[in-house]
């Protein structure tokens, strides 16, 4: 007998013909962007308040209201953020659907790893979100009113305040993947232990140049991005440690 994997699913069985596959994804693909499409309603609905949050959260009251320079421009950007809460709500079921193409690919063990892989990697990026929303943004708003005076008056855009903290958002929670990266690399023995914490000095100046990277152009935001993913780092050889103990 061949020896490969035992599947269950005739889809990603790999004797099956290449385009079986491909119809599989197809189907995968289109049950997922209707599920964000029927979210989308929801999402618009959302997308106002969503907005109205982050600049009551960010933005001190005694300081400048934000403008907007283009007739549409609140509409598209409501358009726009509309999308994202869609895909946020439909996430879940996106999620079960990749899990249901791949996971008759998958050994056991590897299944129970896609499983929790996705569940952490999810409330990290959830985890960096909220600490960008209720620490960073606010910070670095404050920071930027600060050069405010007498001959020198801030005017806000909606758009440049929306595009920064879409990028920051992202940026923590991106960067808030760190300790899964890690422990990824150590459980598949890509990478030993003793190289990563040898490689320390080495890393912690990589997450100091992409925190100068993804964030604007200040020490402050930098350093609040550089710190806890490094602390995050250091989580993940804690935990990579014990995973090669057990």
């Amino acid at each position: 007998m061949p020896k490969h994997k035992k599947m269950n699913r005739k889809s990603n069985n790999p004797d099956t013909p290449l385009i079986e596959h491909i119809e599989a994804l197809r189907q995968m693909l289109l049950r997922s962007i209707c599920a964000i499409a029927l979210l989308s309603p929801a999402g618009f609905f959302l997308a106002p308040k969503f907005i109205d949050f982050l600049v009551k959260n960010s933005i001190p009251q005694n300081a400048a209201k934000l403008h907007y320079f283009s007739p549409m421009e609140v509409f598209v950007i409501q358009l726009k953020i509309g999308i994202i809460i869609a895909f946020a709500l439909a996430f879940p079921y996106v999620v079960y659907e990749v899990r249901k193409f791949v996971l008759p690919a998958l050994y056991e063990n590897e299944k129970k790893f896609l499983g929790t892989f996705i569940l952490s990697s999810t409330s990290l990026f959830l985890l960096g979100a909220a600490f960008c929303v209720f620490a960073i943004l606010p910070l670095i708003m404050k920071f930027s009113l600060g050069f405010a005076n007498e001959n020198i008056e801030a005017t806000l855009g909606l758009n440049n305040f929306i595009s920064l903290s879409g990028a920051l958002l992202l940026a923590f929670g991106l960067m808030f993947q760190f300790p899964l990266i890690v422990i990824a690399l150590v459980k598949f023995d890509v990478v030993e232990i003793s190289t990563l914490i040898n490689l320390r000095p080495y890393i912690i100046v990589a997450i100091l140049i992409l925190a100068a990277i993804f964030t604007p152009p200040d020490v402050i935001s930098q350093i609040m991005l550089a710190l806890p993913t490094w602390l995050l780092y250091e989580a993940g050889l804690l935990i990579a440690k014990r995973i090669k103990g057990s």
